[in-house]
């Protein structure tokens, strides 16, 4: 879902409620805009009005919470991602070859969730090197009480790791509600039309109505890319990924 596209089609959607109340206040007739006609249609619109704002704000709260914890993921794992390879290292020089796994995987997921250009195309953890980093330290032959523990500790990070991965995987296809979508942009139609049909045709209030329309198009915008943390605008910080991979082989 492009959420440029969607956003300019809600504006077109919206500002065109808008020109056409003023294409109704210019055709009606007068009987049709009496003050009696106003209060009714201002009460029933300030009830629309009412249940918009809970949905947007329910959209809101949906995509910021989506945002903040694939952000909570990414850091969680970029710091298993750091501890595993300490654990690794401490192991003995055994481990080298599994680590050089380890940084390849993650660096190959780097290059995914952050491509240049702009796409996100992650492939499974399995493809990615996980199961195989899982397969090498399960392989490992521990000596001794100490390297017994680390490899047990090795092993639950790699656990972990593979669980965030997955469900970083699965959270790509989620998205905003579009029947809530369509319902809400359908409420603010009706609201803008509401908004043109008692107001004179002048140049304030067609730029008012535009800036308003423009205002609501974009909070949907960032809605949207909430739901896309990886692309776009709104984007989560490689940051914690790019000091984990620092981290590595060291």
């Amino acid at each position: 879902m492009n959420s440029v596209t969607v956003s300019l089609t809600i504006f077109a959607c919206v500002f065109g409620g808008a020109l056409l109340g003023l294409l109704l206040h210019a055709i009606l007739p007068e009987h049709h805009l009496s003050k009696e006609t106003q209060d009714i249609v201002k009460l029933g619109m300030g009830l629309v009005g009412t249940m918009s704002a809970l949905v947007l704000g329910l959209l809101v709260a949906s995509a910021k919470s989506s945002y903040d914890a694939q952000s909570t993921e990414l850091t969680q794992m970029s710091a298993n991602i750091a501890l595993l390879d300490r654990a690794l290292a401490l192991y003995g020089p055994e481990t080298k070859e599994t680590r050089t796994i380890l940084r390849s995987a993650v660096t190959r997921v780097l290059g995914e969730m952050w491509a240049k250009d702009g796409s996100v195309t992650q492939s499974a953890p399995r493809s990615a090197g996980g199961e195989i980093l899982y397969e090498k330290i399960h392989g490992l032959s521990p000596q001794n009480d100490t390297q017994r523990s680390l490899k047990s500790q090795a092993l639950s990070i790699a656990v972990d790791l593979g669980k965030t991965r997955w469900l970083m995987y699965e959270q790509l296809t989620t998205s905003v509600s579009m029947p809530l979508l369509i319902v809400l942009v359908l409420w603010l139609s009706a609201i803008f039309v509401s908004f043109g049909l008692f107001a004179p045709f002048n140049g304030t209030v067609v730029s008012s109505l535009f800036v308003a329309a423009l205002a609501v198009s974009c909070a949907i915008f960032l809605i949207l890319e909430m739901y896309t943390p990886y692309t776009g605008l709104v984007q989560i910080s490689s940051g914690p990924l790019r000091a984990g991979i620092a981290q590595l082989g060291q």
